[in-house]
């Protein structure tokens, strides 16, 4: 049996028996939840669900299966390995209480790090008082092997941001330089199950094994224990949380989701690669973990830099009003209009602002004419004769002014409930604010 099937075996174990799918259950119910929060939130603001949330969570669990199944596999053929199965136990411990202070620290690059610190003190100290302390050797990690997992984890999560970091988001608003801009906020999450090696300290005791392992095997090699032809090996199962969260006014949420993608993806690869120059001493390990969270907080830093310096996206002009979302299903996606494009005249009536565009559909019958400028700059007329006054056109535009009875709330990514709430007591106050 070879590592591939191997790995992926275990991979099947943690999708088909207990207590496993038990995991796997719960925390499909966990993102049903959350994705029945942001499906509610969507219809507040658009009128209808893009994506029910049954869909939503589906395309989690099938990706994040998917994903951790390469997840595994790079792991595996790297030669990603523990001599204990509390190193891992620590980075969870670990994350979750940092998740406390900073919702963002419940990522490994910070738990890692930490840890990481703390393993090369333990062992300065151990060695330069040359004293017996065997009982904290839970502390001793090897930094290679642990930097490289997170690292392994981040290429994982940019794949999955690049591939479906833009479905469910919420559109949003936000004021610069005085005038009103439109934006996404996207929030995903992923239920990831991984593979990864252990060293057997009881082999007899182990149902274990042959695989043939490739003659290049192990690609990485352990900073403090070395892997040999004899040792007897493990692959265990265990699952993680991929949470992604960011707002953009500056691109498409799909454009957003790409970018973020690749800068989550190009961490991973570059701390996959300082992380092997751990195995170098005890400095270079120190120097590797401060890195990992150091480099992280820089990656999402640039992010916002770029955001904020960026051109907004979605802005209203005296030529007309801009198109940030439409609605599936509805007059305006039957017409082919699309998010970005300029809504300029309405039955030959020019479009100044949102109540312009009001007073244009309270006076319209069935047919109605619209004359649009689309993302390319290119002017179309567009005909449509199934309108009438109870339906939507299904169109949420970037308002040039807000309304003192407004729906927009403020938004904030770390508070989705307080902003759902918000918005469904305001509910009754959305049909002529920015939807028509």
């Amino acid at each position: 049996m070879n590592i591939a099937i191997f790995t992926l075996r275990a991979i099947a174990e943690a999708i088909t028996t207990m207590p496993y799918v038990l995991i796997l259950i719960t925390l499909g119910i966990v993102l049903y939840l959350r994705n029945k929060n942001t499906v509610a939130m969507q219809r507040m603001v658009i009128g209808e669900y893009i994506n029910s949330a049954f869909e939503l969570t589906i395309s989690q669990i099938v990706l994040g299966i998917f994903a951790g199944a390469l997840g595994s596999l790079i792991l595996s053929y790297l030669g990603v390995i523990f001599d204990s199965q509390a190193t891992i136990s620590l980075l969870f411990m670990l994350s979750i209480i940092l998740m406390l202070f900073r919702s963002r620290f419940i990522c490994f690059s910070y738990s890692a790090g930490i840890l990481s610190i703390l393993s090369v003190v333990f062992r300065i100290f151990q060695k330069s008082n040359n004293t017996n302390l065997s009982q904290y050797d839970f502390l001793k990690v090897d930094v290679v092997m642990v930097m490289s997992l997170v690292a392994v984890m981040h290429i994982i999560e940019g794949i999955l941001v690049f591939i479906d970091g833009d479905k469910g988001s919420i559109p949003v608003f936000s004021n610069k330089n005085n005038k009103i801009v439109g934006g996404f906020a996207l929030k995903r999450y992923w239920a990831i199950p991984i593979a990864v090696m252990f060293l057997i300290n009881n082999p007899v005791a182990s149902d274990s094994v042959n695989i043939a392992l490739p003659s290049f095997w192990p690609i990485i090699k352990s900073s403090y224990f070395t892997v040999i032809a004899t040792t007897v090996m493990s692959l265990l199962p265990f699952y993680g949380m991929i949470g992604y969260s960011a707002i953009t006014f500056t691109k498409t949420k799909r454009e957003k989701a790409i970018n973020s993608g690749l800068f989550i993806g190009s961490y991973g690869v570059i701390l996959l690669i300082v992380a092997q120059l751990a195995r170098l001493n005890l400095v270079a390990q120190l120097m590797v973990a401060i890195f990992a969270p150091l480099a992280h907080e820089v990656m999402l830093k640039m992010q916002v830099y770029y955001e904020l310096k960026g051109t907004p996206k979605y802005v209203s002009t005296d030529d007309g009003l801009m198109v940030l979302e439409v609605a599936p299903s509805s007059p305006a996606y039957e017409m082919g209009i699309k998010s970005g494009d300029l809504l300029m005249e309405v039955n030959n009536k020019k479009i100044f602002n949102e109540q312009d565009m009001i007073e244009a559909l309270g006076e319209m019958s069935n047919f109605i004419w619209l004359k649009v400028k689309t993302v390319k700059g290119k002017l179309l007329q567009i005909d449509y004769n199934k309108m009438n006054r109870t339906k939507r056109l299904g169109i949420i535009f970037v308002p040039k002014f807000i309304p003192k009875e407004s729906v927009i709330v403020k938004y904030n990514k770390n508070k989705f409930e307080d902003v759902l709430q918000k918005a469904k007591e305001k509910k009754d106050n959305d049909d002529n604010d920015k939807t028509s």
